[in-house]
């Protein structure tokens, strides 16, 4: 299973609001700036649910997913194009990978078991 998906600055904003997480680095590029990001990021768990959602759709439905791990290893900006995938592990377990377009991985160490 697999679904990509191509970060913009309305969509961060939108899960800002969603999600009540307005920390300035998610939605002000001058002061992302200033604590030495590019600008803008994307919240790690905006990046999380995508990933949740691409493991519940390889399980076979959210309600057969019992557990997502994840451990967020990259950036992601505005523009950044990534591609989130759930693979067969084994029996009822997934490995989860998302990555830029550059080969950077954005999250490691993740998986997700299923019932």
């Amino acid at each position: 299973m697999k679904r990509t998906v191509t970060f913009t600055k309305e969509q961060i904003a939108a899960y800002a609001d969603a999600s009540g997480d307005h920390n300035p680095i998610h939605l002000d590029d001058d002061f992302a700036r200033s604590v030495g990001l590019p600008g803008v990021i994307a919240h790690g768990m905006l990046q999380m649910g995508i990933a949740g959602a691409v493991a519940a759709e390889a399980a076979g439905g959210g309600d057969r997913l019992r557990r997502l791990v994840c451990r967020f290893s990259g950036m992601v900006v505005p523009g950044d194009r990534v591609t989130f995938s759930a693979d067969s592990a084994g029996e009822r377990k997934l490995e989860i990978r998302a990555v830029k377009e550059n080969g950077e991985a954005v999250l490691t160490k993740s998986s997700a078991e299923y019932v």
